[in-house]
Parts: structure tokens; C-alpha cells; sequence
């Protein structure tokens, strides 16, 4: 595991790139050597747009490993904040070096937010963050329904490794609260004829990015809605299943963990599969009759002990039959 002393060696020696692993957002996960100066240059965009200033406090709690850990190094090295360095955890504001300070920033991922409200505690310490970015992951409506009545600013960002963090922002609570990204300042959207975004973000990368993220485009163009990614279309005997949207529908119905994958099939060519983190249930057909068109209905449950996720934290959805 990347510490942050081997981090800013690297940062301030005399290479201007550094090497960095995506997460697979525009394709194969792969390393990428980036330049420090694009990094730097994301990191006053986020900067200017949440309005930091210079010691102001920020708390790192996410690998650096990763992009969304090096770049809170990045920012706090830029803007002069003064930074809260802890081990990566589920329960970020239960670490003993926060204590009562006052956190100005934090960026977390939405497993150690879900942590974070169930604990009195941590609860009370996550509201008085004055601004907190979350990104990794989606931010479901139970979690934002949470969130809506921070006092504080609550953002879920939109970015991935080739973008150096994240290139858009929606608000999640207060009277800002918003289902659609904005575009960071100097970035530039359109949509592909698959009907995923295209980011044209030249402060930060130098090659316009083809995500394979499927979205709504807002009719002035200027802002988004991810629907899911194009990797997690199902192509059920000719229809298009989008994985997401069978979870959607089901979240109201299934209280134990689950996801929507794939599996090759040699007669429909892929079919959609549950699966379930617990027992077998057997109320689960019922409730697909119920709720989901006639051929979005999974065609196997599979129960799990634990949901198969990437490294990053992201459910694995390509299932062996």
C-alpha cells in the first residue's frame, strides 16, 4: 500500500508524470502515467469550485493506491490545506487522529458514508463537515434521502482516473439538491451515437474520453444523468436489459444485499442473474412477476455469502453459469 511520505517523494521529484492504475470506466483496467501538471490543474478546479482556501482542513481517508486518495494529497499540496492523514477504513470518523477537530473537506466513498450514518457518533461528525465530496460508487435515493437535511455542502461527483478524479459535480442536499451533474468549469460534454458521455476536458487530459457510461443528456446540454454503463447492457434473445435499472426496481423489494450480473447463455446469448448475499428465498419469483417486465426477469438466482465487488469496490457483475 502506497503511504503518503512515498507519495510526496514521488510528487516532488524531479519526473513530471506519475504512474497511476484506472479502474476500467472507458475500457481494460491499465496502468496510465499521467502529468503532474494536469493533476495540479484538477485539483485548483476542485479547489476554486468548493471554495477552499489555504489551511483549511482536510481529511484523506481513502487509499493511494488510487486516484481519488492521491489527488486529496494533490489538492491539500496546492491549496495549502492542512491534512488529516488516517488509515483507510469503513468507519473514517471513528479514527482517534480526527478526535473533535473541524474538518473544512473530506472525500469519501459511499460504503464509508452508509458506515458513517449508522453511528451516532460518526453521524453527528459527518454533518459537521463544511464540505464533503462522494464519489467511487453511486449514491442510492435512501442514502440521499439521508443527506438531503446536512447543514453542510454534500456533493456525489462524476470522474475516473483518465479525467484525474472527478470532472462533474451534483449537489445532494439543501435547495441546490439536484439529480443532474454539472460540469466542472472548463469541461465540455456530448453524448456518443451508443448514447455514452463524452468528456472533453483539456485542463486535465489531452484526449477527448468515450466513457462507457450510458446517459440522459438535460435538454440544455450542459448537464447529465448516468443511466449505467454499456459493459452492464444484458443482450437477453435481442433485448437490451440494462443492469441498473433491474436493481432499481427491485431495491424496494429485497432487504439483503444484492446485484444484477450476466451470464452467456447458449440460447438467449447472455441472460440476466441474481444474485443474493444470504439464504436462499424462496419469494423472490413472486416478487420478479410482480415489479419487472416480462424479460428482465433474471433467469437464475445465485446466493452468496458475500457480493462478489472489484478492487475498487465495484460489484463484479460478469457471473459463470
Amino acid at each position: 500500500m502506497m503511504t503518503l511520505e512515498r507519495f510526496l517523494e514521488l510528487w516532488n521529484d524531479s519526473s513530471d508524470k506519475l504512474l497511476v492504475h484506472t479502474s476500467g470506466s472507458t475500457g481494460q483496467p491499465k496502468p496510465l502515467w499521467v502529468e503532474k501538471a494536469r493533476m495540479a490543474a484538477s485539483a485548483t478546479m476542485t479547489l476554486r469550485f468548493l471554495r477552499l482556501h489555504e489551511g483549511d482542513t482536510a481529511l484523506l481517508c481513502m487509499p493511494l493506491d488510487y486516484i481519488a486518495g492521491m489527488m486529496m494529497v494533490v489538492r491539500a499540496t496546492v491549496g495549502r490545506l492542512s491534512l488529516i492523514d488516517i488509515a483507510p477504513t469503513g468507519h473514517p470518523l471513528s479514527d482517534t487522529a480526527v478526535g473533535n477537530r473541524p474538518i473544512d473537506f473530506a472525500a469519501m466513498v459511499p460504503i464509508q458514508v452508509y458506515n458513517s450514518l449508522k453511528v451516532e457518533k460518526e453521524a453527528k461528525r459527518l454533518r459537521s463537515i463544511r464540505r464533503l465530496i462522494i464519489g467511487g460508487g453511486a449514491v442510492d435515493e435512501e442514502m440521499a434521502a439521508q443527506l438531503i437535511d446536512f447543514p453542510n455542502e454534500v456533493w456525489s461527483t462524476y470522474g475516473m482516473t483518465e479525467t484525474l478524479s472527478h470532472v462533474a459535480m451534483r449537489r445532494l442536499n439543501g435547495s441546490d439538491a439536484s439529480d443532474w451533474y454539472v460540469p466542472l468549469p472548463g469541461v465540455r460534454i456530448s453524448q456518443s451515437q451508443e448514447g455514452c458521455l463524452i468528456i472533453d476536458a483539456p485542463q486535465v487530459c489531452s484526449e477527448t474520453l468515450v466513457t462507457h457510461d450510458i446517459v440522459q443528456m438535460h435538454p440544455d446540454g450542459q448537464r447529465f444523468k448516468v443511466v449505467g454503463r454499456i459493459d452492464n447492457v444484458i443482450c437477453c434473445g435481442g433485448v437490451k436489459i440494462q443492469a441498473e435499472e433491474v436493481e432499481r426496481l427491485l431495491k424496494p423489494w429485497i432487504n439483503v444485499p444484492y446485484l444484477v450480473g450476466k451470464a452467456k447463455d447458449a440460447k438467449f446469448g447472455e441472460i440476466p442473474v441474481l444474485v443474493v448475499e444470504g439464504r436462499d428465498n424462496k419469494n423472490l419469483e413472486d416478487i420478479f412477476v410482480d415489479v419487472l417486465p416480462k424479460y428482465w426477469i433474471p433467469k437464475k438466482t445465485v446466493y452468496v455469502e458475500r457480493l462478489p465487488l472489484t478492487e475498487t469496490g465495484k460489484p463484479k457483475r460478469i457471473i459463470e453459469a
